[in-house]
Order: C-alpha cells, then sequence, then structure tokens
C-alpha cells in the first residue's frame, strides 16, 4: 500500500516528481563521473583531463576506454533524461520563459553529451556548450522562483560558473582545462541537487 501512495503522490504532484529526479540526476553525474575517473586505465587527471576524455578522449587519436566510457556516457543519458523530465514538471507548476527556456536546454544539453561522446567532433562541443550556458542561466533565474536564502545560492552558483566558463582563457594557465572545467560543471551539480532538495522539501514555496 505504501508504495502504490507513492505513486499516487508523484502523479498527484510535479513538485515532488521534479525535485525527486533533479535531486538524483545530480548526485548521479557526480558519482558517475568519479567512478568513470577510477576505472580509467591511463593517466588520467583533473587537472588537465576533461570531463568528456571519460566518455570518449578527443584528441588527434580518438581512443574510446571501457568501462568508463559506458559509465560515463549512460550516466549523461540517464540524468539528461532526468532533468528534462523535472524541466516538464517544472512547466506545469511555473511558466517563465527564461527560467523553463533555460532548464529545458540543460536537460538537452546533459543528454547530448552522452548520446555524442568527445569523438564526435561537431556536435559534442555543441552539447557540452549548451550545458553550460543554459545551466549557469537556469541557476540564475530560479533564484526568481524559490525563497532565500536557497534563492540566493542559487544565484551564486549559476553566476560562479558562468564566469569561469567566460573566462575560461585566464583559469586554464592556473587550474588547467580539466581544472576549469570542473569549476563550470560542478556548481551546476550541486545546484541541481539543492534545488531538487528545495522542491522535495515539505514546505518549499514558489514565488508567483
Amino acid at each position: 500500500m505504501t508504495l502504490i501512495s507513492d505513486i499516487n503522490l508523484f502523479k498527484r504532484d510535479p513538485q515532488l516528481v521534479a525535485g525527486t529526479l533533479l535531486f538524483l540526476a545530480g548526485f548521479i553525474v557526480i558519482m558517475g563521473i568519479i567512478t568513470a575517473e577510477i576505472f580509467y586505465p591511463y593517466e588520467y587527471t583533473t587537472s588537465d583531463s576533461m570531463i568528456s576524455d571519460l566518455g570518449s578522449t578527443h584528441s588527434s587519436n580518438d581512443i574510446t576506454i571501457h568501462p568508463s566510457a559506458i559509465i560515463f556516457n549512460l550516466t549523461m543519458i540517464i540524468a539528461g533524461i532526468m532533468a528534462l523530465i523535472s524541466a516538464y514538471c517544472m512547466f506545469l507548476l511555473y511558466k517563465k520563459l527564461i527560467f523553463n527556456i533555460s532548464f529545458s536546454l540543460f536537460g538537452i544539453g546533459v543528454l547530448g553529451v552522452g548520446v555524442f561522446p568527445g569523438n564526435v567532433k561537431i556536435l559534442h562541443p555543441i552539447f557540452a556548450l549548451i550545458t553550460f550556458i543554459s545551466g549557469g542561466i537556469a541557476a540564475i533565474a530560479s533564484s526568481k522562483i524559490i525563497e532565500p536564502p536557497y534563492g540566493h545560492i542559487s544565484l551564486c552558483i549559476g553566476g560562479i560558473s558562468l564566469l569561469f566558463l567566460v573566462s575560461a582563457r585566464f583559469f586554464i594557465p592556473i587550474l588547467g582545462g580539466g581544472g576549469t572545467e570542473r569549476w563550470i560543471v560542478y556548481p551546476l551539480m550541486v545546484w541541481s541537487i539543492g534545488f531538487g532538495a528545495y522542491l522535495l522539501g515539505t514546505n518549499a514555496r514558489l514565488k508567483k
């Protein structure tokens, strides 16, 4: 009876669905990246190696390493689908053009990164860039629909991600390409987990 009740609750409450999937998406991406790094057999550093190298190295000699590639690509695909469903549920609850579009593009970008690994020369960079830009904008835009203090935190998180994106040339000599990319991506995953947890809160309120 408990399982049936939970399923019915999900059907009645899009906010609960959105929060659950968004929380899980952020968690899955972080743990998926860590796990793929563990099984990567060649020299891999968080400073010099890009995250997408785990799915397929995009150097002149394309290399696909398993099981790291399978773990990473499936992680992105699953998380992307979760984010898209979450975006749809949020659209049912709250209709703000900038947030809805950027949040949906964020899910599409994450999904595309998994479907088109780094060895897909044109499409992978496009979907990665979509993920970075739309994710930062979505985090900032979400600050307009959720109460403080997490609204303010979301604004800062989105700003940090976009700052490292637009200033990548400055940070790469200091943090390396991989380190700079992680300062773009990981804040978005933290926002995803935090926003999901906020939506799951029994007293969570969305601004009207």
